[in-house]
C-alpha cells in the first residue's frame, strides 16, 4: 500500500449472505458495507447505511471477512467510493485471494480500483433523481469483467435505459443488468418490454429481497 494511504474506514455492517444482484446472483458471499453516500436516490433501500456505523483499520476488516470462510466479497455502500480507503481494501481483499467485486453508484471515477475486482457500475435513471451525477467517463474504462446496472421505476426510466444501452454501445462492453424498482415498477412489464424490444441486457430481481424481504443484514 502506498505510504499515508488511508487504512481505516466507516463500516456500516459485514455480513454474509446470498449474492442478491448482478451475474453473481445466488453466490454465497461476504458484504462489507462501507457508511455513507453523498446520493439521495429516491428509491434508495439502504438508507441506514448513510451514518452510523464504526471505524475499522483494514486489519480488522480482513480479519472480520475471514471468520466468515467464503470465496466471493463484495464491497458496497452507501457508495463505497465516497471514503478514500475503499481502492485500498479493494486491493488488500484480493491480495489475500478472494474473488471481489464492488457496487459503485457510478458518480464517481472507477480508474484507480484494482483490475481484479468485478466493478458493478450504476446508471441513475431520471427516477432516481440522480441522474445528472452520472459519471459517463466510467463508461470507457469498464470491461468484460465489469458489470453495468440501471434501476428502473417507470417507462420513462426504461425508455432512457434503452437510449443509453444503444448510445454507449453498453452491451458489447461488460454485461447489462436491468431491474425494477421494488413497490413502483411491475417486475412482469420490465421483463416483457426486454423481450419485446429483444435488448441484449439480463432482467434480474433482487433475490435477498425475494428471500428475505427487506430484512436488515441479507
Amino acid at each position: 500500500m502506498p505510504p499515508g494511504q488511508n487504512r481505516v474506514l466507516r463500516v456500516s455492517e459485514i455480513f454474509a449472505s446470498l449474492q442478491g444482484e448482478s451475474t453473481r446472483v445466488g453466490l454465497p458471499t461476504v458484504f462489507v458495507r462501507l457508511t455513507g453516500c453523498p446520493l439521495r436516490c429516491i428509491w434508495c433501500d439502504t438508507k441506514y447505511a448513510f451514518q452510523g456505523g464504526e471505524d475499522l483499520n483494514l486489519e480488522t476488516i480482513l480479519d472480520d471477512v475471514a471468520e466468515h470462510a467464503l470465496h466471493y466479497v463484495c464491497v458496497t455502500g452507501g457508495e463505497p467510493l465516497a471514503q478514500a480507503g475503499c481502492p485500498a481494501l479493494l486491493t488488500a481483499l484480493c491480495d489475500a485471494g478472494y474473488s471481489v467485486s464492488m457496487e459503485t453508484s457510478g458518480a464517481f471515477d472507477i480508474g484507480g480500483i484494482d483490475q481484479r475486482v468485478s466493478r458493478i457500475v450504476d446508471l441513475k435513471a431520471p427516477g432516481s433523481g440522480e441522474c445528472e451525477r452520472n459519471h459517463f467517463e466510467n463508461i470507457a474504462l469498464l470491461n468484460a469483467q465489469d458489470e453495468i446496472k440501471i434501476v428502473i421505476a417507470d417507462e420513462n426510466d426504461y425508455l432512457w435505459a434503452r437510449q443509453q444501452l444503444s448510445s454507449l454501445c453498453l452491451a458489447e462492453r461488460c454485461p447489462v443488468l436491468f431491474s425494477s424498482v421494488a413497490d413502483r415498477l411491475d417486475p412482469v412489464r420490465l421483463a416483457e418490454w426486454i423481450v419485446r424490444d429483444r435488448l441484449p441486457v439480463r432482467f434480474q430481481l433482487q433475490l435477498h429481497k425475494v428471500l428475505w424481504k427487506n430484512s436488515r443484514g441479507h
